[in-house]
């Protein structure tokens, strides 16, 4: 959500927002304990309550497209929790409402637009089974992928891969957060009991080169997003983000902004953010480019088209 859009909506729909959200934006965070984590989610969900209508949900969408657009981005995949939204009727009416908003802001900015639909480690597995067999359902109508988020300290993995059976046999991307506030176990369990295809940020397996080793074996993606891992004490300093290691270790990296109403910081400047911290040359940002396309779930077509255009920007530069 646009910071100003943030405003906007809680002026209409009259929420109170803190301080952090408006005059001292963007807010100071930090998640290296359990109380840290309960702040950032707070301001997560006080974020979210703003949307209370389908037009608020429609233009959120739209205008999430119309920036990765300006950026050059030709697909974005946005990932929610439907049981986080109340007031649209129901788990199944607001993800057919995320659905639409998904088509028309596609058909608007010309970037293509997939929904990753994921389950909240905070609330039961049982709340995940339902929310895998609705993103099965749509399999291939518009969702893309299911996810597991929130404080990866709570709840155990394996109860959650029941769910994560049931959305991979639907044929959807397995993307669950991992290896970012726990270690190199916690990535292993990602791997091993929900078969991710990628892993949301991933950063800790460098703790374990086995673990590296696995991530690269299997071909998983890792989404690292630099400025969310400084801004939430993942990472100390720019130098400890592990771009460079993760790559060396032959894994792939898909570059991703997180949370960019939370952390100030949208796409492009994840990709400044290798370039200025960590040196990457022309070839490398090229690199972390393809990785990106080839571990989402945009259709051959759009692919082939974005693989194209990355060819011919390290030709033309």
């Amino acid at each position: 959500m646009r910071p100003a859009t943030l405003l906007e909506l809680a002026e209409l729909h009259g929420v109170r927002l803190p301080n952090v959200l408006t005059s001292e934006y963007p807010p100071r965070l930090s998640t290296t304990d359990a109380r840290g984590w309960f702040r950032f989610q707070r301001l997560y969900d006080t974020a979210r309550s703003v949307l209370r209508t389908p037009d608020d949900v429609r233009r959120v969408v739209l205008e999430a497209a119309q920036d990765d657009a300006a950026e050059g981005s030709g697909w974005l995949e946005l990932q929610v929790d439907p049981s986080g939204y109340v007031g649209f009727g129901g788990l199944t009416p607001f993800v057919e409402l995320m659905l639409d908003a998904a088509r028309q802001a596609s058909a608007s900015t010309g970037v293509g637009v997939g929904i990753v639909i994921a389950a909240n480690r905070t609330r039961h597995p049982l709340d995940a089974r339902t929310l895998a067999r609705l993103a099965a359902r749509y399999a291939g109508a518009g969702v893309v992928g299911f996810g597991l988020s929130n404080d990866e300290r709570r709840g155990r993995t394996s109860d959650f891969a029941p769910a994560f059976r049931i959305a991979r046999n639907a044929g959807l991307l397995s993307v669950p957060h991992g290896g970012e506030l726990l270690g190199p176990a916690s990535v292993i369990d990602c791997l091993d009991l929900l078969g991710a295809d990628r892993l949301g940020h991933g950063v800790r397996a460098v703790e374990d080169p086995r673990v590296l080793d696995q991530i690269a074996k299997r071909g998983a993606v890792c989404e690292v997003c630099p400025w969310s891992n400084l801004s939430l004490g993942v990472a100390p300093r720019a130098t400890d983000v592990p771009l460079r290691v993760l790559r060396d270790a032959g894994i792939g990296i898909a570059l991703g902004a997180d949370d960019p109403l939370l952390f100030g910081a949208r796409l492009v400047a994840q990709y400044e953010f290798a370039r200025a911290r960590h040196d990457f040359s022309d070839t490398e940002i090229t690199d972390l480019a393809r990785s990106s396309i080839e571990g989402s779930a945009a259709p051959q077509a759009v692919r082939t088209d974005l693989l194209g255009r990355v060819a011919k920007w390290l030709a033309d530069d």
